[in-house]
Order: structure tokens, then sequence, then C-alpha cells
């Protein structure tokens, strides 16, 4: 931030008159970056958290590692997944390794960024 005392250096001489504006300029452009990075982040992470928590049994999700499963079963931190029907194959992850539940929708949309 060393570009901040050169600012204030500039317009904060006396009989200039921009020391207030530039003080109202400032705190404007903080405000505008908290909600932007803080708030939309926090707002992202509780969608998710909420998501993560209500996953149960049969729904059907996509890890991020791009692995389609149905949930077989849900412990505190992990989650068992069934992916092959034929071969009865499950795979265990962490409950953060889920990126969404999968909806008819959200299936769609997976299919269109292939």
């Amino acid at each position: 931030m060393s570009f901040l005392p050169a600012i204030l250096a500039q317009g904060g001489g006396q009989g200039s008159g921009a020391g207030p504006q530039l003080w109202i300029g400032i705190l404007l452009m903080i405000a505008i970056f908290y909600f932007v990075l803080f708030r939309g982040n926090t707002k992202t992470r509780k969608q998710r958290a909420e998501m993560l928590a209500g996953i149960k049994k049969n729904d059907r999700v996509l890890t991020i590692g791009g692995v389609l499963g149905t949930v077989v079963n849900v412990r505190d931190r992990e989650i068992v997944l069934k992916v092959d029907e034929t071969t009865n194959t499950k795979m265990t992850f962490l409950r953060d390794a889920i990126r969404t539940v999968v909806t008819e929708d959200a299936e769609l949309t997976v299919e269109e960024n292939r």
C-alpha cells in the first residue's frame, strides 16, 4: 500500500479542499472491496456447507474429481458412494470432496460443460 501515502500527500494540502472527497472515495472503495471479495465468499461458503450437511442416502452426487455416484452411507466426515451398479463398486470420499448434489436440472448442466 505504498501508493496510499502518495495519494494523501497530493490531495491533503492546506487550502486544496480535496481532503473530505478523498476520504469519502477511499472509504467507498474499501466498502466495495469488502462486499465484492468477502461477502460473496462467505455467502458461497454458507451455501456449500448447507449442501454438504444435507447430503443423505440415495442422493446422486458429483465429486470434485468428476466421479458420479449414489450415496450409500453418510458418516461424520466420510461419504460412501456406489459408482458402478453392475459390479457394485463403492468408493469412500471425504465430505469436502463432494462438489454438488446432482438433480435433473444440474445433470443437464454437467453434460453441457463437456
